[in-house]
């Protein structure tokens, strides 16, 4: 039977157990990733609120997963410090809507990605799969056993 793990806001997890499925909820303007390296079983998922750090250095340094800017490199580090390799990495991403329309006027959801695909770019690494924009909330997990992302959201479930 499966072991759900919950992924909270501006929160984190990383796993190398098979029956683990990670999972976050009600990603609207927040930026979802998960990250799975296939070879080693490696897999993390962050749920990111805010693109840019600068907003609230003392928050980044007690909260990094709070912002996309110190938050993805948290979760890298942490996954290559349990083995994963760059080159085996699949990289997907949800949210960064506007489900509000003050986040539209903000437009938190676009700088979040936007923030999300200059690491990507630094890093050299690429962007496998993504559900992004609109105005849905969604759910986003990644199961540990087949590595598959799914979304859930009004009613309907899909693999990205």
């Amino acid at each position: 039977m499966p072991n759900m793990v919950s992924v909270g806001i501006s929160d984190h997890k990383v796993s190398v157990n098979h029956d683990d499925i990670l999972i976050t909820y009600s990603l609207g303007s927040c930026l979802g990733v998960t990250v799975y390296d296939s070879q080693n079983n490696i897999g993390g998922l962050i749920h990111c609120l805010l693109p840019l750090a600068k907003v609230d250095p003392e928050k980044a340094r007690n909260k990094p997963e709070m912002f996309v800017e110190t938050g993805l490199p948290l979760l890298l580090k942490k996954m290559f410090e349990l083995g994963a390799r760059k080159n085996n990495l699949i990289i997907k991403a949800a949210g960064c809507g506007a489900p509000l329309q003050s986040a539209k006027s903000m437009k938190v959801g676009e700088r979040n990605f936007v923030v999300f695909r200059k690491i990507l770019w630094k890093n050299g690494l690429l962007l496998k799969g993504r559900d992004i924009g609109g105005t849905k909330p969604r759910t986003m997990l990644l199961d540990m056993k087949t590595g598959e992302t799914l979304i859930k959201s009004q009613g309907s479930e899909y693999k990205i």
